[in-house]
């Protein structure tokens, strides 16, 4: 019989974590608030210059501000955008290497002051140089 009182304990833990229903319940997700027309409109833009040529980041966020839109909407376009930054530095140094000259190491330099991590533009080099 000590067994049994051991048991139900445990039972109630289990109907109160898994709920009355049998299902387990997530957590109530926080909304996510819906993106401003200026916002949508930076995020369209970031695509089509992505499609044309490589970014980094920040310079992807520089472009939409030049652009003439604002610090958050360029943010916002950049941030959601989709692309993949690593992907975005070896598309860069290609084309650098299609135009000019470069070593590895000023290669490198080339990418991180285009805004490229450092990591991103050794990922950049060793694929433009593979």
């Amino acid at each position: 019989m000590k067994r049994l009182k051991f048991l139900v304990p445990a039972l109630a833990v289990v109907v109160l974590v898994v709920g009355v229903s049998g299902v387990a319940t997530a957590a109530p997700q926080p909304q996510l608030e819906k993106a401003t027309a200026s916002q949508e409109n930076a995020l369209r833009a970031a695509e089509s210059y992505l499609e044309v040529s490589a970014f980094s980041k920040s310079g992807l966020e520089k472009q939409l501000k030049f652009e003439g839109y604002s610090s958050s909407a360029a943010r916002y376009g950049a941030t959601h955008c989709g692309a993949n930054w690593y992907h975005q530095a070896a598309k860069a140094a290609r084309a650098y290497l299609e135009i000019s000259s470069f070593s590895k190491s000023g290669l490198q330099q080339q990418l991180e002051f285009e805004g490229f991590t450092s990591a991103q533009a050794r990922f950049g080099v060793s694929r433009a140089y593979h």
